[in-house]
């Protein structure tokens, strides 16, 4: 009896110290391993990529954000303008809308846009991509087509005083190509682009 009373109590103990260790191990050092690891060699990245415009937050190259007239839900003309989001990009409501290629208020809906946004840029609805008038499935990306930023172009520059020229070569510049050669597709993050868009208009 006394035999079994203390093997049992030196397993207990065994197994206390082991929660003591794995606490210490995987609830203290490896977070902190990880985010030292992090802040060192990624700070900006660990940090949520945010971007600064005379010494002020104005968003994050990873989360996508609406370009509207102030105080209305409306695009407004001066801005490129990202993918729709049906979380109105809220980082907290992520994720797809659920919808099938063939759910009849899907088709609706996106015929829709994409007869707001020939007219809003000015083109036929046959130029117009799809990363235009359909969501992402994180609803808040940050990155648009080449293609897309291509069909705002003439509008924009009109808004701004300045000419195609001018802000295609800005398009350009703000486009980065395949991850490795390979990997994902040609973007532009528009916020990144309508930061250079702004100092563009200013110096002009």
């Amino acid at each position: 009896m006394n035999n079994s009373v203390t093997n049992t109590a030196r397993m207990l103990w065994a197994a206390l110290r082991m929660l003591l260790v794995l606490t210490v191990v995987t609830g203290l050092l490896y977070p902190l391993l990880v985010t030292g690891i992090g802040q060192a060699l990624f700070h900006d990245k660990a940090n949520g990529s945010m971007v600064e415009v005379d010494g002020k937050e104005v968003g994050s190259k990873l989360i996508g954000q609406s370009w509207n007239i102030q105080g209305t839900d409306k695009p407004d003309p001066k801005w490129f303008q990202g993918r729709p989001s049906h979380s109105g990009y809220d980082p907290l409501a992520t994720g797809s809308g659920q919808l099938g290629a063939s759910d009849p208020g899907l088709v609706a809906a996106v015929k829709a846009a994409k007869e707001q946004v020939a007219a809003f840029n000015g083109v036929p609805e046959s130029e117009v991509p799809k990363d235009a008038v359909t969501g992402s499935a994180s609803a808040i990306d940050p990155d648009i087509s080449p293609r897309y930023a291509d069909i705002q172009v003439n509008r924009v520059a009109r808004a701004n005083g300045l000419t195609v020229a001018q802000v295609q070569k800005l398009v350009e510049n703000q486009t980065r190509g395949r991850t490795l050669g390979f990997l994902d597709q040609p973007r532009v993050n528009v916020l990144e682009l309508n930061i250079a868009l702004r100092a563009l208009a200013e110096k002009s």
